[in-house]
């Protein structure tokens, strides 16, 4: 066959295929046009879940009469006249591609005019062939119609689903679109009737914005995040950890103000939250990243979904350190408490958590509650010095988590705040203390060892013998000294100082299962935490073990005091807040 130029309509048809998915990308195109027209109100009308019927409205620009052939013509755009300008495109859109597009395959109106102009003008293409341009009356502004996608493509149109999930596609982008732009005013209906209006008068990321959009649940778990560096700048919304998804519904991701779907970033926010969330669950997030629009390139994806950087990993290292910082601020207690009398002491904020201090330590209670929190005669001594623990943001003496008054079936620790009652996982507690302590030995001068009195046999499989023989340069850097002595047999002779009171034999079986897994010694470098989370877990106080007033004290101040405290290093919480009136109602006290 020799070859021929495709028809003009046929052209449009193909490109169609990339840039009209569903109803819901027809909507983002034509609503993108109206932000970039300078829209302030944005009326959307639907029916059969945009099938049937698209129509858009804005108070935009306009467009003049004489324009409007162009406008649904093929790469015909005013947003960018150079390849100056695509390298640094600012606009939402800017190929030319998607009014010809969805004309090509619907039945297609569009009407407009500039405020100047005496009246507006109305064109209407079905499937692609153009009408005239006639004189239409019309406000300052734009309406685009397209009813009856696909209509001529059948092989697309049995494509589309349900009523409703159409729908559902469209509404999840308009909130997508709804969190980056506070300014416009967006009204939604749907078979003639209202369905959702978004006010445009917040500012960006509102708390108002962010509870209409994403719940009251995700607005009390938010964190706010500012972080400026190297010609980026990062803002927005990241979730607690303890507030989890069973999947990436609440990730969304802007740069330059679009909304786009980037591998790099995604990675740079897990690692971020890779030892507080819990396993098998995804972090929620609200965040705008911005940049020279000449780092970053636009025009990767037909549909605009996806970017690409030119400096990928000084943006994966900036995101992943930004938040990495701002979560190390979730300790426990970081909820604002009611204050307690003025006349109340105040002491001190803790000291830096130094090596050797794994154990609990104890903490002095303000002298107004000495007496009431003393332990009994009865109780074990604690060894450990006395230390002034409460934390520089204590409400008038009183410390975020308060003072521990029992201990709950040896697993939970009961405190009296300001608010009311805390309770305190003691295993998940301790454990995130003892990691983050390990980590903190690691990267400093390293983990200092203890040598044993009497080196210690330890009986293996030969698999792990030959392991702990090929691994013990790194085995020393995680503070054991290890030397085989047999085919099946270990003998212990140094462990880690802040350990050294653990179960040692049963830690380095599992320390040597966790290099089992993880291989090589250059992988077992990027599963560092793995490895001192599990040297951790064995420093940890267990369940069942009883503490007294003081000990469970220490704890508490310890928690304040640390970073990510508010989980364990599994990403499960370690406390848990009932404020005074929740526990009333228990009680339907004053009803």
């Amino acid at each position: 066959m020799s070859i021929r130029p495709l028809p003009e309509v046929l052209v449009n048809q193909i490109a169609a295929g990339e840039v009209v998915e569903r109803p819901a990308s027809v909507v983002k195109e034509l609503v993108e046009n109206a932000l970039d027209a300078g829209a302030r109100r944005i009326d959307i009308d639907l029916e059969d879940g945009g099938i049937r019927l698209i129509r858009i409205r804005d108070d935009g620009g306009g467009i003049a009469a004489e324009e409007l052939p162009l406008a649904v013509s093929r790469h015909a755009t005013s947003k960018i006249a150079s390849l100056e300008d695509l390298e640094a495109v600012a606009t939402l859109g800017f190929r030319g591609e998607a009014l010809p597009s969805i004309a090509a395959v619907s039945r297609f109106r569009i009407a407009s005019r500039q405020a100047a102009a005496a009246h507006g003008a109305e064109l209407r293409i079905d499937g692609g062939r153009a009408g005239a341009v006639q004189p239409q009356a019309h406000p300052p502004g734009t309406t685009v119609e397209v009813r009856d996608l696909f209509y001529n493509v059948p092989a697309r149109r049995k494509f589309l689903r349900a009523e409703r999930t159409e729908l559902m596609h469209i509404e999840e982008w308009l909130r997508t679109l709804a969190l980056a732009r506070s300014d416009v005013e967006l009204r939604v209906s749907h078979n003639g009737k209202p369905s959702r209006r978004w006010k445009g008068e917040g500012d960006l990321l509102s708390e108002a914005r962010l509870h209409e959009a994403l719940g009251a649940e995700f607005v009390r778990n938010a964190l706010r995040i500012e972080h400026a560096g190297a010609g980026l700048r990062l803002h927005g919304w990241i979730a607690q950890p303890a507030y989890h998804r069973a999947s990436a519904d609440q990730q969304y991701l802007y740069v330059n103000g679009r909304s786009v779907r980037d591998r790099n970033v995604a990675h740079a926010v897990r690692q971020a939250y890779s030892d507080v969330l819990f396993h098998g669950r995804h972090p929620a997030y609200v965040l705008f990243l911005e940049l020279d629009p000449r780092g970053v390139d636009v025009n990767v994806h037909p549909a605009k979904h996806e970017v690409r950087f030119r400096e990928a990993r000084l943006v994966h290292d900036f995101v992943y350190r930004s938040l990495h910082a701002a979560l190390a601020e979730t300790r426990a207690g970081r909820v604002p408490v009611p204050a307690l009398p003025a006349e109340a002491p105040r002491a001190a904020p803790p000291p830096a958590p130094q090596q050797g201090q794994i154990g609990l330590r104890v903490a002095e209670a303000p002298a107004a509650y000495a007496a009431l929190y003393a332990p009994r005669a009865a109780e074990p001594a604690v060894s450990a010095p006395p230390a002034a623990t409460l934390p520089a943001d204590a409400a008038g003496g009183m410390p975020p988590l308060g003072f521990a008054i029992a201990q709950l079936h040896g697993i939970y620790i009961l405190a009296e705040s300001a608010e009311g009652l805390v309770v305190v996982d003691m295993h998940a507690a301790h454990e995130r203390i003892g990691y983050e302590r390990l980590k903190a030995a690691h990267d400093g001068e390293g983990l200092r060892t203890q040598p044993l009195l009497v080196p210690q046999p330890v009986a293996v499989s030969e698999r792990e013998a030959e392991l702990a023989e090929r691994e013990a340069g790194t085995l020393a850097q995680l503070g054991f000294e290890v030397q085989r002595s047999g085919p099946q047999s270990l003998l212990l002779r140094s462990v880690p100082a802040l350990l050294a009171d653990t179960d040692v034999e049963a830690l380095l079986r599992d320390v040597l299962a966790d290099l089992r897994e993880h291989g090589c010694s250059a992988r077992v470098g990027a599963e560092r935490d793995t490895l001192l989370a599990t040297m951790a877990c064995h420093a940890a106080v267990r369940a069942h073990r009883r503490l007294t007033i003081p000990e469970m004290n220490a704890l508490l101040r310890q928690m304040e005091a640390t970073e990510r405290s508010g989980q364990c290093n599994h990403g499960r919480p370690t406390w848990a807040r009932f404020s005074l009136a929740e526990i009333d109602k228990w009680f339907l006290r004053g009803r």
